[in-house]
């Protein structure tokens, strides 16, 4: 029995020297995963000669802002780009979220008599799709949703992947005794479901909140499809349009009547790079919000009384 319970100390008490090494390691890997996001960083604020002649450096000979300064000659255009993502991905990830968390619960309840119909309905559309033809016909022509703010949100709004994972969610982590007390004191499905679900579903509602909002800021497709209007062009849809004039005057730069100064003044790489630090550097304070139910989501179903 003492042999038993010394195992037991020696597995829960790490010794002060294996805890170091473990910390070590753990630090390694946390430089290698930021550290290509930070190498972009740099590139962006390096000069666009000294990047052509000296190559990629972590500490570069000359700073430049040349290429941000580049890329805010748009005005406002970028401030209102930035300003039509964000109110786009605030509203898209709410309805998403609600939508989403509210289909997933009545297919978690087996006492849903159509629960294996709306199953199938949702698993249906993860394997078979309209197409493209069909979809823009339904948003642009059947709703009447061209040029509209509703055009970047309806098309992702739901999405079965994730109602199969929070339904997963709710049948694993939302005990049905909780449930079966809600209903003896007289409580209807909203209000258990506000009450005593949501409460225990934060780190499920967290993820998909999460990955809604990532779909919504990175989305610029729909915008190239049902958005012509310039003041309505999302931030990831204008940066791509900036892109696309450089190469197009890259290209056409021998048949044009474009200076071979104003060619070498233009940043190449390193425009690129900040319009990559413009579109994720706002998109990365989302993550604090959603961290601490992950964290929460980690020890779901670890510990049995």
């Amino acid at each position: 029995m003492s042999n038993i319970t010394g195992r037991k100390r020696d597995f829960h008490h790490i010794s002060p020297g294996w805890n170091i090494v473990f910390n070590l390691i753990a630090g390694i890997f946390s430089l290698l995963c930021v550290f290509p996001f930070l190498f972009v960083v740099i590139i962006s604020f390096t000069d666009e000669k000294t990047l052509a002649t000296d190559g990629y450096r972590i500490i570069p000979a000359k700073w430049s802002l040349a290429a941000y300064d580049y890329v805010f000659q748009t005005g406002d255009t970028l401030l209102r780009s930035y300003g039509v993502t964000i109110l786009v991905t605030v509203i898209g990830t709410i309805l998403s979220l609600v939508i989403i968390a509210l289909y997933a619960y009545a297919l978690s309840r087996k006492s849903f008599i159509y629960r294996r119909f709306f199953s199938m309905f949702a698993i249906f559309t993860m394997l078979f799709s309209g197409g493209m033809i069909p979809t823009y016909i339904v948003v642009a022509q059947l709703l009447g949703l061209k040029n509209s703010i509703w055009a970047l949100i309806l098309p992702l709004a739901v999405n079965a992947f994730y109602i199969m994972i929070l339904r997963t969610f709710y049948s694993t982590s939302v005990p049905d005794a909780i449930i079966e007390s809600g209903k003896i004191d007289g409580a209807g499905e909203f209000k258990i479901f506000i009450r005593l679900v949501m409460p225990l579903s934060l780190p499920g509602l967290a993820t998909i909140g999460l990955f809604s909002t990532l779909g919504y800021w990175n989305d610029w497709f729909n915008a190239l499809l049902y958005i012509d209007d310039p003041n309505k062009v999302p931030l990831q849809s204008m940066l791509m349009r900036i892109e696309s004039t450089m190469q197009f005057i890259q290209q056409n730069s021998a048949n044009s009547s474009i200076s071979t100064s104003v060619l070498q003044s233009m940043p190449q790489d390193t425009a690129r790079m900040a319009m990559v630090v413009l579109a994720t550097v706002p998109i990365v304070f989302a993550y604090p919000f959603f961290q601490r139910y992950f964290v929460q989501g980690l020890t779901v179903g670890s510990v049995k009384e």
